[in-house]
């Protein structure tokens, strides 16, 4: 305990000397100062294990894990890149993903070093949703133009096969575009 507390106070004042200024004025300590003060304190006595939890080729969620020597997770943090969204994410996303689970990790610990969620990482995720928002929107006008070209019972069924899973995706995540799809459905069903 006494270590985490040392890194604690070291992680506040490399906040006010090494904290990058953020819009409103808040500090926010990046993720590799607040790494090099955990292995500071603990040296190898703590481990960061990451763990790849989806990665779809459009989102990867990376979970990261403060374990104890023992193995029992004593810090842990979630985080969702959205590939393209920005230079970064371009090019490694997964990187970029698991720096963010391994900050919010140490921040379950105390070491956040200003604020638990950074201002950066409350626009990025704002950033996602309308990203995500849009391809949803792109998903439904895709697939609404296929309907009509469908012609006939069987074909429907494999149409509606193929795209089940995003289908339920998007009934669960966007219910009003699922809704248009499937008044798109209901219609084509009735015409053939």
């Amino acid at each position: 305990m006494k270590e985490l507390l040392e890194a604690m106070i070291e992680v506040n004042d490399l906040n006010k000397s090494k904290g990058v200024t953020q819009r409103g004025g808040k500090k926010y300590t990046e993720v590799f100062v607040r790494i090099e003060a955990f292995r500071k304190a603990f040296g190898t006595s703590l481990g960061v294990e990451t763990e790849i939890v989806a990665d779809n080729g459009k989102n990867v969620v990376i979970k990261a894990m403060i374990k104890n020597s023992d193995g029992m997770i004593i810090g842990c943090g979630y985080a969702e890149e959205v590939r393209g969204t920005s230079n970064v994410n371009k090019t490694s996303a997964i990187e970029n993903c698991e720096t963010s689970a391994v900050g919010r990790a140490l921040a379950s610990l105390g070491l956040h070093g200003g604020q638990y969620a950074s201002i950066n990482e409350v626009v990025a995720a704002q950033r996602k949703e309308e990203v995500i928002d849009a391809n949803w929107e792109a998903f439904t006008a895709e697939r609404i133009a296929e309907i009509p070209t469908i012609t006939n019972l069987d074909e429907l069924k494999q149409w509606d096969d193929h795209f089940s899973s995003q289908l339920d995706r998007l009934h669960l995540e966007v219910p009003k575009l699922y809704d248009k799809i499937q008044q798109e459905v209901n219609k084509r069903k009735a015409f053939l």
